[in-house]
């Protein structure tokens, strides 16, 4: 099979194609994972704005992620790219048993703009762990909003 019959490199059998990222959850990490995000995005054929958007939102997850994470913990990112969107699911461990990821702030109504959905996620602890809390967004390929 030559490169002219492969499938597109985001094509499976599924139709979807998941890409990880883990780093330590360091604001100085976050470009390397938004610039992942945004090279996906432009890889499926995302619209420039979308691409834009889904950065920008990538950024602000990590960062708020960041900020409630554990001393040493990681950041881990998960995109799920598909033919319409990209669904990124971003999680750290919490630094504290109360740890949330706040809905009402700037940066929270940041989110919501620049995704499509946005979902907080939240898994407690197994015993004497720390929960762990999430980010999960999804951004269209293209804004037929706009």
């Amino acid at each position: 099979m030559s490169d002219a019959d492969s499938p597109h490199p985001a094509e499976t059998l599924d139709g979807v194609s998941t890409v990880e990222v883990r780093t330590s959850a360091s604001a100085a990490l976050i470009p390397t994972i938004r610039a992942v995000a945004s090279d996906l995005a432009a890889r499926a054929d995302f619209d420039l704005d979308a691409i834009s958007d889904l950065r920008m939102a990538v950024d602000e997850a990590c960062a708020t992620l960041v900020d409630v994470a554990a001393p040493r913990a990681d950041l881990l990112c998960t995109f799920l790219v598909r033919a319409d969107g990209i669904e990124v699911r971003a999680q750290v461990q919490a630094g504290s048993a109360d740890a949330v990821v706040s809905t009402d702030t700037f940066g929270w109504r940041v989110l919501q703009t620049l995704a499509d959905d946005v979902t907080v996620l939240n898994e407690p602890g197994a015993a004497g762990t720390a929960p762990t809390v999430g980010i999960r967004l999804d951004k269209l390929a293209g804004d037929p909003s706009r």
